[in-house]
């Protein structure tokens, strides 16, 4: 198990319930793929606010911990970077 050396781990939401509840809203009546989006989206921005490449790496491994990559999908990315070349568009 990684140790958090920069990223702050304990409990600092004051409502946590608040937030979890306005979490699940802001997903209500997306399907599967909008709803993976708005998440891209909002780790972008949370990203952004924090700013400290140490610290997302860190919450990056933390979050990775205990999770088995699917066997058939493992040597692909879940999504290409913008710098990956995905094949021509049509």
């Amino acid at each position: 198990m990684h140790q958090a050396k920069h990223l702050k781990t304990e409990a600092r939401l004051a409502s946590p319930d608040d937030f979890y509840e306005a979490l699940m809203d802001m997903h209500r009546n997306l399907d599967e793929c909008q709803s993976r989006l708005v998440n891209a989206k909002l780790i972008l921005l949370m990203a952004n606010h924090i700013g400290d490449q140490t610290v997302l790496t860190e919450a990056m491994i933390i979050a990775r911990e205990g999770i088995d990559a699917t066997p058939d999908h493992s040597s692909e990315p879940a999504n290409p970077s913008p710098r990956q070349k995905t094949g021509p568009r049509t």
